[in-house]
């Protein structure tokens, strides 16, 4: 880090929570001096308040550069500020718990971590830094929720390649867009258990790997390059509800996901593929698992409206959409959830 920020700029400013820099930093880096950075502690939230904070504190420091380590709000908010700033971003993730790292978009929250806006910026992340050991020594709950963000990308990338919907880049998908987010898919299916595992004991080995690059890079790439479609409008809505906002972006884009598969005409076959996935690695396939134990109507259509509001990405859907039948396909994704645990 030290050696790239010298090439890049002056000196950076590095965002991250207290456990990075008060734990991370001297155990992985310890060449990292304050004459090298300046150290900022996250608040917690990627909001307008803790943006407006960071941005006088680059002003400050005097920093020209600033590296976002951490998780994915942490890390949206180091690209918001870099954007706003004009200056470059690294960004150092210590957990694979979303495919934010890559992007050029950021998401921000209003007060109690309700769904605000998409902010897009000029240009995605200068660097990425990625240090397997760190992400090893991580809970795997969080290698998870990045695998439940991940699982989105291909259904997603495939529903706007059908009704050539925008990407996060304001273009069209191509056919290399498309390709990694099945690539995405495909490694999830197939190394997600094993990574899990290795994970859960702090190993380092060829499929942690793979999902590491998953959840980051393939996820990152694809849904940028082919767009968002029902699984994150579905989680969007998710968390206008108090009691989902304890659970981790990609636990609820999950079962945003396993709605959606009953919004657009997926075959049983694939639902069952998907379903079992979500079983072995340990995502949500019931509203309980994201904290609503009791599916009541009237409460779940606040979220379904939350899905269907004006610019949602649930209108790159191949058919119409409205709140009722995202209610209906959310009560179908928990009912198909709960009838499997019996």
């Amino acid at each position: 880090m030290p050696e790239l920020i010298k090439s890049l700029a002056n000196k950076g400013l590095l965002l991250g929570s207290k456990r990075v820099i008060d734990q991370i930093i001297p155990k992985y880096a310890s060449s990292i001096t304050q004459e090298d950075i300046v150290f900022d502690v996250f608040n917690g939230e990627c909001c307008e308040d803790e943006i407006s904070r960071v941005l006088m504190n680059l002003e400050i420091s005097k920093a020209n550069i600033i590296i976002g380590m951490g998780g994915g709000k942490v890390i949206d908010t180091a690209k918001i500020v870099a954007d706003r700033a004009s200056i470059p971003v690294i960004v150092v993730p210590t957990i694979a718990s979303t495919d934010a790292p890559t992007s050029g978009c950021a998401v921000t929250y209003a007060s109690g971590g309700v769904f605000e806006r998409v902010h897009y910026q000029k240009m995605n992340p200068t660097a990425v830094l990625v240090d397997l050991e760190i992400l090893a020594d991580a809970p795997s709950r969080f290698l998870v929720s990045g695998m439940g963000d991940a699982l989105a990308t291909w259904f997603e990338a495939h529903s706007c390649h059908q009704t050539q919907s925008m990407n996060e880049c304001g273009g069209l998908s191509t056919l290399a867009g498309l390709h990694i987010a099945r690539l995405c898919y495909d490694t999830l299916l197939e190394y997600g258990y094993q990574a899990k595992m290795a994970n859960e004991n702090h190993l380092i080995t060829p499929a942690f790997e793979f999902i590491v690059e998953a959840n980051t890079l393939l996820s990152g790439i694809g849904f940028e390059s082919s767009g968002l479609a029902a699984a994150h409008a579905i989680h969007n809505g998710l968390t206008v509800l108090e009691e989902t906002h304890s659970y981790f972006h990609g636990e609820k884009v999950a079962f945003g996901t396993l709605a959606g598969l009953f919004l657009t005409g997926v075959s049983p076959k694939e639902i069952s593929i998907v379903f079992d996935f979500c079983d072995i690695v340990g995502l949500p396939t019931t509203l309980a698992d994201v904290g609503i134990i009791k599916a009541d109507r009237s409460k779940l259509m606040i979220a379904a409206d939350k899905v269907c509001q004006t610019g949602s990405s649930i209108f790159h859907e191949t058919s119409e959409m409205n709140p009722e039948k995202v209610l209906n396909a959310m009560l179908m994704a928990d009912a198909y959830g709960r009838d499997r645990l019996k």
